[in-house]
């Protein structure tokens, strides 16, 4: 069967395209900004020598990496405000979920980076008499930084990726509202692989500033 496609119908919803497409701007940064806080304080956690510390830091890590996020997406929206008997709207379940599940790989992030800094380093500046917080925020992070930036970029392009899921629990993201255009319409061909080049427009050319940086930094 022959089918004739028409994308010219997709042309009064172009208003709905585009306020999906800031929602799910808005939610990338948004959770990124909240994963980068979070994983900061987890990793520099997961930096210390007490079980009692580390435990229950590697035990959230490892539930975040370790579910799919669909699952964690539903489970807190639906499964969470039972438990506790609060309400919770859909935003915020996207909310905490997204930056929690970004938070969990940013903190390993973190701990690697900070690992990887020669011990000389660290011996420095302790002969330098330099307290722990300040020798951490003036010698090694600054350092640890350059080397995380490639993996936090590259994780930062799989966030807005993610946030194509928050459709799941009726957040009006750009998928979304793909797929209320596609129930209005009847031609979920035209709706999905319009949807598809806006993802594409956006992650290809970031795709490509992260590879050219990653050959830049080994450089």
């Amino acid at each position: 069967m022959h089918y004739q496609w028409n994308f010219a119908i997709l042309l009064r919803y172009v208003p709905l395209l585009w306020g999906g497409l800031l929602y799910t701007l808005a939610y990338t940064a948004g959770t990124i900004a909240l994963g980068l806080l979070l994983g900061l304080l987890i990793g520099l956690g997961r930096l210390s020598k007490s079980r009692l510390v580390n435990a229950p830091l590697v035990a959230l890590i490892e539930v975040f990496r370790c579910t799919p996020l669909l699952v964690q997406l539903i489970w807190f929206y639906y499964a969470l405000p039972v438990l506790l008997d609060v309400r919770m709207p859909a935003w915020l379940a996207a909310t905490l979920v997204l930056a929690l599940y970004t938070g969990a790989f940013y903190a390993e992030i973190f701990r690697a980076g900070i690992l990887s800094i020669d011990r000389g380093q660290w011996d420095a500046g302790r002969a330098l008499g330099l307290r722990p917080g300040v020798m951490m925020r003036l010698v090694i992070l600054p350092q640890a930084v350059r080397r995380m930036v490639p993996p936090f970029m590259n994780q930062s392009i799989t966030q807005l990726k993610n946030t194509s899921l928050v459709s799941t629990i009726a957040v009006p993201d750009l998928l979304y509202q793909g797929t209320m255009i596609t129930a209005d319409t009847y031609r979920p061909l035209e709706v999905y692989t319009v949807i598809a080049l806006i993802y594409f427009c956006i992650l290809f050319p970031a795709t490509r500033f992260v590879q050219a940086y990653e050959r830049r930094a080994a450089a």
